[in-house]
């Protein structure tokens, strides 16, 4: 099941990020540090309705932002649609321990068909260049990679910037 996030839930959110932190610096993908994702990010997503969480049993195992905000890093991207009418994902995650069974995937699911029903023309995002796997699920889903930007707080390496045309 998906829902919108409450402020109750940050705490199990958190508990995610950071594992799947650890489960990435394990494989050698320095994408998630201590200054990202954070609480305040977090709890300013939930207080725009921004943030959905996935639960498994009456546990939280992911987490999704869909947002209608361009981020000013996206500015320099030649993007396939104007910019006045997207959504962008943000902090996608997964527990380790449920990953490999299809839930990114329905998070996903999930956020295209959001876009869709409310007449969104395309799903923006971004993902660290050193995430292959993360590259090849979005391009699995057809995203189109764009061009590259940067968040020096979280990596000396770029990440790539996708669209999904609906």
């Amino acid at each position: 099941m998906i829902r919108k996030a409450r402020l109750t839930d940050i705490d199990d959110i958190l508990r995610i990020t950071k594992s799947c932190a650890r489960h990435m610096t394990s494989q050698d993908i320095h994408q998630w540090n201590e200054n990202y994702p954070n609480k305040q990010a977090f709890i300013s997503d939930v207080e725009r309705d921004e943030l959905y969480v996935l639960k498994e049993q009456n546990n939280i195992i992911g987490c999704i932002v869909v947002s209608a905000i361009m981020d000013e890093e996206y500015l320099s991207i030649q993007w396939l649609t104007p910019n006045d009418n997207n959504v962008y994902i943000h902090r996608v995650a997964i527990d380790p321990e449920y990953q490999g069974q299809g839930n990114a995937q329905k998070l996903m699911a999930f956020a295209e068909q959001f876009a869709k029903e409310n007449n969104y023309k395309s799903v923006r995002l971004d993902t660290f260049s050193q995430n292959q796997r993360n590259q090849k699920f979005y391009e699995h889903r057809d995203y189109k990679k764009l061009g590259d930007i940067y968040f020096p707080k979280q990596s000396e390496h770029p990440f790539c910037c996708y669209e999904l045309v609906l």
